[in-house]
């Protein structure tokens, strides 16, 4: 009987994989060797494999050059990273190598983008989208940012007001875009996305309020999926709602040549993942080709904001199994070193899945287990692993130390996390290592961060502030 974990998984995936092998029983990742890593840096540790990032941004382009050639398609094509996803300063410039473009969505992106182009690592042609509910500080940055002559800064609107709060702060004329409010899937407790201005009103707003606003020039259409772009007949029916709302408004705006289809490409989140990302680009740039022949207009520069897609594969994140507890008759708790909730919120908070494999004991028995995180919450669990309910992991032995991996985690678990701050229970935030190529295609690694430290907890709760400066930060209060 084959009982190996290294078995259990050859007999249901095909393994292995583009960025997954094993070697002496031990995972690798992009060729990276997991179990040298964990006796380099110990666990718990988090890590970033830089050159993916280049790699999934490249592979991209070369989908839409394919795609446009095949189409004939006259329009260009236009890389937008979305800053939310990570900001990290390394992540920026590990992308910004590859002459793409920046999309934000707060006040404090636009000093990131001043600081990339100070630093040399944004062009002053590239250009910066502004999407997002804009506040008081957020209209001043975007209006620096213009004020200071990078003309390609283009402010998406996303409600009424927001035009005539970015004229009283920008100096001279403005390329402006108009974030449409998608309908929302019919599993949504809401029909509508709360961003952007409906179909319906679209053309009427352009009409009233930038028709004869000579200060404003209407550029681009944005057009977002908050389920990103999928083959379903969801997203089909969204696109061609978005290709009528362009094909009539280009016809009475002629500034208007951009179009920007958001929603972000999936990333892989199983052994088992299928998704033809060439198929779905063909597709999208053969329906924008056939609505605009249709309508008698040129076809639209294409815009996309791609984010858990350029960063997320070059993730993860390395746990020892610290010890098992048998519950009852059939629950085993394997417990980690670390928790779920504060280093992988996205587990606990969307339920969402990462790919999970043990790093080394591949020729090991197997047995089917839950996962535990420290924090004394009931929640801190995690219980799927790929398509299935069930995880399997080589057996825990007390003598033989297991580690595990999730990967795929690049986007979004630092912020929502809170990066470098508090942390439920006070579990510590886990070192984070850097992993890239040098010159020769030598894999280097850099200490990002070393794990977080009581002090530092100490510090941000107020125990370790000295006297003095809080004396100076007292205020009198009076009636």
């Amino acid at each position: 009987m084959n009982t190996k974990y290294s078995d259990l998984i050859n007999q249901t995936y095909e393994f292995p994989q583009e960025e997954f092998s094993v070697e002496n029983e031990s995972l690798k990742f992009h060729n990276i060797p997991l179990n040298e890593l964990v006796a380099k840096y110990g666990s718990p540790l988090k890590f970033t494999y830089l050159p993916k990032i280049s790699e999934n941004i490249n592979r991209a382009k070369l989908w839409f050059a394919n795609a446009i050639e095949k189409n004939k398609y006259k329009g260009k094509y236009n890389y937008c990273y979305c800053t939310k996803s990570s900001h990290f300063q390394h992540i920026l410039h590990e992308a910004l190598k590859n002459n793409i473009h920046i999309e934000t969505s707060s006040a404090f992106d636009i000093d990131i983008v001043e600081q990339l182009k100070q630093d040399g690592k944004l062009h002053k042609d590239a250009y910066v989208i502004c999407n997002g509910f804009k506040r008081t500080q957020y209209i001043e940055n975007i209006a620096r940012l213009i004020n200071s002559g990078h003309s390609n800064c283009i402010p998406i609107i996303d409600n009424y007001e927001e035009i005539d709060l970015l004229s009283e702060e920008i100096k001279d004329t403005f390329k402006i875009g108009i974030r449409i409010a998608s309908e929302e899937e019919p599993k949504f407790e809401f029909y509508t996305s709360r961003l952007g201005i409906g179909y319906k009103n679209i053309v009427p707003f352009y009409e009233n309020q930038i028709k004869d606003n000579d200060k404003v020039e209407l550029k681009m259409l944005h057009f977002f999926i908050n389920t990103g772009i999928r083959d379903n007949a969801y997203y089909w029916n969204e696109l061609v709602k978005c290709l009528k709302v362009y094909t009539r408004l280009k016809k009475i705006c002629p500034s208007l040549d951009s179009l920007n289809i958001g929603g972000g490409f999936p990333i892989k989140n199983s052994l088992a993942f299928e998704y033809d990302y060439q198929y779905m680009i063909d597709e999208i740039i053969n329906q924008i080709n056939v609505a605009c022949a249709e309508a008698d207009v040129p076809v639209p520069n294409i815009f996309t904001e791609f984010g858990s897609f350029t960063v997320g594969e070059s993730g993860g994140a390395i746990y020892e199994i610290l010890y098992q507890k048998q519950q009852n008759d059939r629950e085993k708790w394997n417990m980690i070193d670390s928790s779920f909730i504060t280093t992988l919120p996205d587990t606990w908070a969307i339920n969402k899945r990462f790919i999970m494999l043990p790093i080394n004991r591949w020729d090991d028995e197997y047995e089917r287990v839950l996962l535990g995180g420290l924090t004394c919450d009931s929640d801190d669990y995690y219980n799927s692993e790929q398509n299935r309910n069930a995880i399997y992991l080589p057996k825990y032995k007390r003598d033989k130390p297991l580690y595990i991996g999730f990967f795929n985690t690049g986007a979004y678990q630092e912020t929502i996390g809170g990066y470098g701050g508090l942390q439920h229970c006070l579990i510590p935030q886990p070192k984070h290592i850097l992993i890239d190529k040098d010159t020769d295609g030598n894999l280097v690694t850099t200490l990002f961060n070393p794990q977080q430290k009581s002090e530092d907890f100490l510090k941000i709760l107020g125990y370790k502030k000295q006297e003095k400066a809080q004396e100076k930060n007292k205020e009198l209060i009076t009636a």
